[in-house]
Parts: structure tokens; C-alpha cells; sequence
């Protein structure tokens, strides 16, 4: 069975919704709560999560009209199609079940006929073992030593997921030091070099053909250095691969205990709960790394089973296309109120933009609306003394997520509460904004004279009715972070559905990678061929003596 090909700009939702629009598109946020919105209507409670999406400009009526989009798209019967694992990515005649890779023992999923849970569950043990092993000492170097340090080398989503999911859960960090190599860079690859002990580290190799150019172009740098630094023998002791070339593996000279499979039916950016998430067990250790598996696995089920108004997944994608679509937001800002998360906007970014960046339906037909949203953020506080800026009182409007935590990790912790007392302030200050009469009584108690409070008031003036939602999690550990990553890969996935597209290919990501393939042998040989004149300008400016 394939995805229901439905323009949802034709469905009788969707001109409501244009229809509805035009009635509350000027309405205020501080009048609809003058009038009656409580915020417990706009909140989903659900395990340590609480989703406020109160501060929205929509009411109860905006709500139900995207809940019947939703419907007149097959949203349910959408989900249902990705869970049972029919090729719902259709340009790559592939499944699509990266929920499935962290899903219990008490599953059944079928992939052309076959149960996969089995080969699931050998491969979630074999890393178990591995990386037990790993940090008791029992897998060492090739001198014997054990490991101190772990570098992966991958890129997009080998690279993004993983290294977002060490760095957020840094505080259960077992004693292992985590790096991580994706850009092609040469300087950045021996920038990482020259701190490690070649003795004790562990160089983890993540592409699914062992061909990826960046990645093999590093992973050969480091193993010359590493042959260079303590012989041949090391590469059997120092690399692991996550891949499914064994060939190209065997040849460079990595041993079979420790080759990890991959699936091709789980995309790169949702790949991390898989063994892509080799370098997360091994930083973390394989307790928590399961921890991390059954928080997205809870989410799942909450996708799967909630009604569509308290799924949040669908809501926060429906509130994503309201702005999109009718109000013509282009982007959307990230703001965790935790360092830890500090590389969650530019995981999402990936997630998202690549995901539903197309220009063409599942008919094939060039699409007259917008899809993707530009994904961007930063944390909180530092985003506040930076773009905030711009969410406050620029021409753009930006609907934000602010991601905060109840606790903090450690005890002796006595900043928490001035850190939440700026998330919840600022969400408070994007809604309500200063009037004049407020900036004028300001003023007045400065002392100043009429002409310099004439002067400066347009400029202390914030409009508000800026939208945002508010997530609320009880603590930061890898069962939340779990469940928040895999919520975010739901919605994306709703709003794919909805906007008749395909999420899970990214043909746009190949035409650079090859021209620069043909590049790249042009520079080699110091014979460029025809391009165009900038490019030919460059090149030539390039290859000078």
C-alpha cells in the first residue's frame, strides 16, 4: 500500500482554515486570554512532559480545523502504514522504521515478509557486549591498554545525532572521552589527532556504503596516522565499522567482531538509536543507551495511540503549519534553557530541513505552497543577549520552542532558578510585549523631559503577541531526552504527511556531491574543464603557482 496522494490545499480544512485566518490573524494573545483562554485547555500532560501551547495565536476553533486537516490527509492511516513497515518511502522502495530499531522484545514488524525484530535485537545485543566489554577493559589496543578515548567519523546524520546525544547527556558520561570527525577538513582531523594517545583510542567508522567521501577521506587520514604512529597491526585493535560494505571494510582492515550492520529501511538523521548510536552506548554506557531507546520508544507509542488533540507530536506539527502556511513564517527557533542541548537546533536542523525541503509532491507534481521550515535557535540564556533581538522586535515573526527542565542534574546546582526564571519570562515578555502608556510611565519616573521620553518611546515599545510553546520536562536523563528527540521525529513526519510530500529521501543532497567528485579530479590533475565563468575563475585563482 502506498501514502495517500492528497494536495491538502483542496481539502474543505484547509479553506476553512484560509477563511479562519482572516478572522484572528490581528487578534492578540493577551485578548483571547482576556476573554476566556485558559491555558489548561492548550496543554498536554503526558509522563514528565508538559507541552503549554497556550501562547499561540489560535484559539479552540483554529484547533479543531487543524485536527480535521490532519484527518482529510489520512493522517492515521499515515501512521499506521509507517509502523507496520510498508515502504511509505516510495523513491527509494524503502520502509521506514527507525522507531522499530528501539522498540521492546514483545514486537512483531514485517519488511518484505520477515520478521525483523530478531536481527533488531542481535544487533542492539552485539553493541551491548561490545561496549560492556569496551569499558571493563576486556577489549583493548593493540599494546594492551585499555581505551580512553573514542572518535567517531561519519557526517549528517552519522555525525549530527550522535555527537547531539553525547553532548546533552554529558553528565552520564562513563570514562570515555568522546571526539567527533565529519567535515573534510584535514585541519580539523588533525587538530583531533594531536591531543590523542594512539594506544588508547578507538576510532568508530559510521557509513552505511563505506564510500562517503568525507568520511573515508578521514578515516583514511587517521589510519595513516595510526600506522605511521604504532604499525599496521593497530587497525585490527583501533577501528570499529558501522556499515554495510563488508568488502570495502575487509580491505581496510577492520576484523569482523567489530563490524556493526545497518538497515537501509532507517534514514541517517533518525539513525542514532541504531547502531549508528555506537559512539553514544560507548559514551554513556549500554544501561543508559537503552534508557535512551525505551524514552523514544514510549514517545512512539504516544504518537501511535493518543487521540490526535493530546498527541503532541500533531499538535506542535499542526501549530508549525498554521504558521507556515497561513501566516508565512519561515522559520522556527529552538531555544533549550539547558547547555547540555546546545547542539539540538543544529541536529533539528538537519532532521527537519532535510526531511521536508522538497518542491515536489507524492504525485510528482511541483508544489504551489511551502513545506519546510528553516530550523535555528540557540540556548537560553546566551540567545537572549543575542537574536533575541529580533524575536522581540524585528519585522520577522518567529514562533519558538523553549525547552526547559524542572531539576537540575547536580544538587549543589544554585543557578536553576535564575535560568528558569528567564525561560519563563521570556515567554511571558513574546506575549504580552510593552505598550506606550507602560514605557511612558517608565520614562517619567527617569526623570527625563517630555522631548527625550517623545524620543525614545517608539523604541522601547515590544509589540508582543509573538507565539511560542513551552515544554517542560522534570529532569534532563537519557529516558527524556529520549522521548524529546523522537517527538520531534513525529512531527516531522506529520507535517511530511500533510504537505504531500515524501520525508524520508533527500535526492538534494547528491548533485554537489557529485560535481564536486569531478572537481576534485580536475584540482588533482591541474586540468580544469569548461564550467562556468565564476566557477572557472575560481579555479583558476585555486591551481595558481
Amino acid at each position: 500500500m502506498t501514502l495517500k496522494k492528497i494536495d491538502p490545499t483542496q481539502t474543505s480544512s484547509w479553506k476553512s482554515l484560509k477563511s479562519h485566518f482572516n478572522e484572528i490573524k490581528d487578534v492578540d494573545m493577551k485578548e483571547m486570554f482576556r476573554k476566556g483562554k485558559k491555558a489548561k485547555d492548550f496543554t498536554i500532560n503526558w509522563d514528565d512532559f508538559s507541552i503549554d501551547f497556550s501562547k499561540n495565536r489560535l484559539n479552540s476553533k483554529t484547533l479543531d480545523l487543524l485536527l480535521n486537516l490532519a484527518s482529510e490527509c489520512n493522517l492515521k492511516h499515515a501512521i499506521e502504514q509507517q509502523f507496520s513497515g510498508e515502504k511509505i518511502n516510495q523513491t527509494e522502495s524503502r520502509a521506514v522504521l527507525h522507531s522499530a530499531v528501539r522498540g521492546g522484545i514483545d514486537q512483531k514488524i514485517m519488511v518484505d515478509n520477515q520478521d525483523v525484530m530478531p536481527s533488531i535485537l542481535k544487533s542492539r545485543k552485539k553493541i551491548k557486549t561490545f561496549t560492556d566489554n569496551v569499558l571493563s577493559g576486556k577489549i583493548t589496543g593493540s599494546t594492551n591498554k585499555p581505551f580512553t578515548d573514542i572518535v567517531n567519523i561519519g557526517i549528517g546524520g552519522s555525525d549530527l545525532g550522535p555527537s547531539m546525544v553525547v553532548e546533552a547527556l554529558k553528565y552520564y558520561s562513563s570514562k570515555l572521552k568522546s571526539h567527533f570527525v565529519s567535515n573534510v577538513d584535514g585541519d580539523h582531523v588533525l587538530e583531533i589527532l594531536k591531543d590523542l594517545n594512539p594506544e588508547t583510542t578507538l576510532f568508530i567508522i559510521v557509513s552505511k556504503t563505506f564510500t562517503t567521501q568525507e568520511t573515508i577521506s578521514n578515516a583514511k587520514t587517521i589510519r595513516n596516522w595510526m600506522v605511521r604512529m604504532i604499525g599496521e597491526k593497530s587497525v585490527q585493535s583501533h577501528f570499529a565499522a558501522v556499515s554495510t560494505n563488508t568488502n570495502a571494510i575487509e580491505n581496510f582492515g577492520i576484523k569482523s567482531d567489530y563490524v556493526f550492520s545497518m538497515n537501509d529501511w532507517v534514514g541517517g538523521r533518525f539513525s542514532l538509536w541504531s547502531s549508528v548510536g555506537l559512539s553514544i552506548c560507548l559514551s554513556i554506557g549500554s544501561e543508559n543507551f537503552e534508557n535512551l531507546l525505551k524514552g523514544a520508544s514510549k514517545m512512539d507509542i504516544h504518537f501511535k495511540s493518543s487521540p490526535f488533540n493530546k498527541n503532541i507530536p500533531v499538535v506542535l506539527a499542526l501549530i508549525s503549519i498554521w504558521y507556515n502556511n497561513f501566516f508565512n513564517c519561515e522559520t522556527e527557533a529552538i531555544i533549550p534553557y539547558s547547555q547540555y542541548l546546545s547542539k539540538l537546533p543544529a541536529y533539528l536542523q538537519q532532521a527537519v530541513m532535510e526531511s521536508n525541503g522538497k518542491s515536489v509532491d507524492r504525485n510528482g507534481q511541483n508544489i504551489t505552497y511551502q513545506t519546510g521550515n528553516i530550523i535555528w535557535g540557540n540556548t537560553g540564556t546566551n540567545s537572549q543577549h543575542a537574536f533575541f533581538q529580533l524575536i522581540h522586535q524585528g519585522t520577522k515573526l518567529i514562533p519558538c520552542d523553549f525547552i526547559g527542565f524542572n531539576k537540575p542534574l547536580f544538587s549543589e546546582n544554585i543557578q536553576h532558578n535564575k535560568l528558569m526564571s528567564n525561560f519563563f519570562a521570556q515567554t511571558e515578555a513574546l506575549m504580552m510585549g510593552k505598550t506606550s502608556g507602560e514605557v511612558k510611565s517608565e520614562l517619567a519616573k527617569l526623570s527625563l523631559d517630555e522631548n527625550q521620553i517623545k524620543f525614545l518611546l517608539p523604541y522601547k515599545i515590544f509589540e508582543g503577541n509573538k507565539p511560542t510553546n513551552t515544554i517542560l520536562i522534570e529532569k534532563l536523563s537519557p529516558k527524556s531526552l529520549g522521548s524529546l528527540i523522537a517527538m520531534y521525529e513525529h512531527k516531522i513526519f506529520v507535517q511530511g504527511i500533510i504537505w504531500n510530500i515524501f520525508s524520508y529521501d533527500q535526492w538534494g543532497v547528491e548533485l554537489g556531491k557529485q560535481l564536486a567528485s569531478k572537481v576534485l579530479d580536475e584540482i588533482e590533475n591541474k586540468e580544469p574543464k569548461i564550467h562556468d565563468d565564476s566557477t572557472n575563475s575560481l579555479l583558476k585563482n585555486y591551481l595558481k603557482d
